[in-house]
């Protein structure tokens, strides 16, 4: 990801930024971007996909790793002293890796979300940037679903996405901390945490080992957001005006597609007559499209990637050689991940 680290023109507020599951497939690329930008960051996470993923940082004088996990509330306390800003990554990311062990996922999800932001806070945390999700509104037929629609949360992961929310935004004790919220669509492309359980990931996988992309139903609209932008909107967010985004939420995403439309695209994209599509029967109907204005008309952000970069820089990290086994390798899945290692 060196090559492709963006330029941040603006003025860094703070010195220190800790960032929860930053190992995970977002972090991964947040990090050497955000130490490319002059910060000090401590990555804390539980690192059940290796450490490996920083091993060409590992040596910078202002990366820390922390392996634990954010449920300690005691070392979490004190892992947060000193630091300006946090951006809360950490979680049991999506559906099924939730519903795979639903109190597993509360507990990390939301339970342990109450003494993060309350440390914060006693912290002295200049900043707090939370990691929600914009599956939080659930099914609208409403194409341009902005940050007011009601939110209509449809599993216990979005559920609880949502409460956490309420929560930060609705903390007594919060002192100055200046709270934001962003909603990512699905993120897409390469970073060196991969994971390939991920709508434009998975199919773009397939297309290149398997030469045939299985649609399931097709007709679902999916919000995507490459990951080269997802990193920035955080780099914004970590230099924005306070006044701006205190107690906002904000979505942050680029391309609204159907399921069968980007699976047409990567087919097109790797340029293999050969490549077949497969449409499945499904019950899991849910569809996700979101207006992203607010995020551009307030801090100035516009997506400078696509689901076609994000494409062709998954297929070029496969020609590569940096994609080992991704049919097989269960760190490119959550729920493949968590079932190995039986976490707890």
């Amino acid at each position: 990801m060196a090559d492709k680290l963006n330029a941040n023109p603006e003025p860094l507020l703070f010195e220190s930024v800790l960032i929860t599951g930053g190992g995970g497939y977002v972090g991964s690329a947040l990090t050497p971007q955000l130490l490319a930008d002059g910060y000090k960051v401590k990555v804390v996470d539980t690192f059940w996909y290796g450490k490996d993923v920083f091993d060409d940082i590992a040596d910078h004088p202002h990366l820390r790793l922390v392996e634990m996990d954010i449920r300690d509330g005691d070392r979490m306390f004190d892992e947060l002293e000193g630091a300006d800003a946090v951006i809360h990554l950490a979680c049991i990311s999506n559906d099924p890796s939730y519903d795979l062990d639903p109190a597993l996922g509360k507990s990390i999800n939301y339970d342990a979300f109450g003494t993060l932001i309350r440390n914060a806070a006693k912290q002295k945390v200049k900043r707090f940037i939370y990691a929600s999700s914009s599956s939080v509104y659930g099914v609208k037929d409403d194409p341009h679903v902005k940050e007011d629609a009601e939110p209509q949360p449809m599993t216990d992961y979005s559920k609880y996405k949502l409460a956490c929310e309420h929560d930060l935004l609705q903390m007594s004790d919060a002192g100055n901390m200046v709270k934001v919220i962003i909603r990512p669509a699905t993120v897409c492309g390469y970073a060196p945490r991969l994971r390939l359980d991920l709508a434009v990931n998975i199919l773009t996988i397939h297309a290149l080992v398997n030469k045939k992309i299985r649609i399931f139903g097709g007709k679902q609209l999916r919000p995507n957001i490459n990951i080269l932008d997802m990193v920035r909107a955080y780099q914004v967010l970590l230099t924005a005006e306070s006044e701006k985004i205190n107690g906002e939420a904000f979505n942050c995403g680029f391309q609204n597609m159907a399921v069968e439309d980007i699976a047409k695209l990567i087919r097109d994209i790797i340029e293999d007559e050969n490549i077949e599509l497969e449409y499945v029967p499904t019950d899991d109907n849910r569809s996700y499209h979101i207006n992203s204005d607010k995020i551009k008309d307030v801090l100035g952000f516009v997506p400078d990637h696509n689901i076609e970069d994000a494409v062709n820089s998954i297929a070029d990290a496969y020609d590569n050689g940096l994609i080992g086994d991704p049919m097989t390798d269960p760190r490119y899945a959550n729920i493949k991940l968590m079932k190995q290692l039986c976490v707890k």
